[in-house]
């Protein structure tokens, strides 16, 4: 399914005010409309590979949708992810990595957010991968989320800590993806106990885990990641707005 990368998005788009920002004691990378105000936000979690440029560029697409997008650093604990020579070395980081200081540096995005006069205080966030995972989880722990979207992450652990979740919730998966697919049931049992529901689309027809990733041939399903693209857009564009 690998044919022309969808949405890739310059660094350079004169359309758009991008680049690498500092917050308290974090940093991550920052996208919005040139001149736009009164924005709806998004915090956009990365792999379990870091801050790369795939995830740089996914920040530019929220934000040619109009939003402002904030993707974090989430190695910045551990010198951050420049300090990190090849992938295996940051994904031995991200496995060093407290949960309580994952959900504080979420906590610290969505405040810089939350306070930015370009923005209407309302925040979105989306992981894929480990930051699916992460963006389910700091869903459990933070009621000033106003959505909260999953590409094949991880349950939180335990699972009954959803009931917690305050905000709509929507998540796209891989048939093709074994170690996500088993807890994707009880995550919908789960939420039905405690009176919440979930956006689920499944793809299938060969989508596999990091199918939204274009660059990775391997994994890159452009169908599945057009369509989940779109519903992930129309969501926020519902949950977000002002």
């Amino acid at each position: 399914m690998a044919d022309t990368i969808p949405y890739l998005v310059d660094e350079n788009d004169p359309g758009l005010d991008s680049g690498t920002i500092r917050y308290g004691s974090c940093s991550g990378y920052l996208s919005r409309p040139k001149g736009g105000t009164n924005l709806g936000s998004v915090i956009v979690i990365h792999e379990n590979v870091g801050l790369v440029n795939h995830i740089k560029d996914v920040a530019r697409h929220f934000a040619k949708e109009g939003f402002a997008a904030l993707a974090p650093d989430m190695l910045e604990r551990t010198g951050g992810t420049a300090q990190h020579q090849t992938s295996q070395d940051a994904i031995a980081a991200i496995r060093s990595l407290s949960p309580a200081g994952c959900v504080e540096d979420l906590a610290s995005a969505l405040e810089y957010l939350k306070s930015r006069n370009f923005t209407n205080g309302k925040v979105g966030v989306v992981g894929y991968c480990w930051g699916g995972g992460q963006s389910l989880n700091f869903a459990t722990k933070c009621n000033q989320i106003n959505a909260a979207v999953v590409y094949y992450g991880r349950n939180p652990d335990p699972l009954e800590q959803v009931a917690n979740i305050a905000c709509p919730l929507m998540g796209n998966y891989a048939e093709d993806d074994p170690n996500i697919m088993p807890g994707v049931e009880p995550l919908q049992a789960e939420l039905a106990k405690s009176g919440k529901s979930m956006d689920i689309k499944i793809y299938g027809d060969g989508a596999k885990h990091a199918f939204n990733n274009n660059t990775n041939a391997d994994r890159y399903h452009s169908d599945a990641a057009k369509d989940a693209w779109k519903r992930t857009v129309d969501f926020y564009t519902a949950t977000l707005s002002s």
